[in-house]
């Protein structure tokens, strides 16, 4: 299952707090990233945090992995994760058999 997981700064938390914990975060998204849990992560535009795309048997499962880590541990966020599934096999069931691409 494709997940898209969010990291939720709580109230008071700060990148000041965050500092004595990065080292040991981007260990562990490493981690799980060459385990593949983790396929993508980004940095937000809009905040402090990491957008990651992620694959677990479960939306429990993900955050299983993905919350043991250090700013969690911290109580310095929470992770928001969310199922995911492809567009075009769930909109468009027939989009594998055409023939040529929707948009040019």
């Amino acid at each position: 299952m494709k997940l898209l997981c969010l990291d939720v700064p709580k109230p008071g938390a700060s990148l000041e707090k965050y500092q004595p914990h990065m080292v040991n975060e981007a260990r562990h998204g490493w981690k799980l990233y060459k385990s593949g849990v983790i396929r993508e992560i980004y940095f937000r535009q809009d905040r402090p945090g990491v957008a990651i795309l992620a694959e677990a048997d479960s939306v429990e499962a993900a955050k299983k992995e993905l919350g043991d880590d250090h700013v969690r541990s911290a109580r310095l966020a929470e992770l928001k994760a969310e199922a995911r599934s492809e567009f075009a096999s769930r909109w468009c069931p027939s989009a594998a058999a055409w023939p040529e691409p929707l948009v040019r």
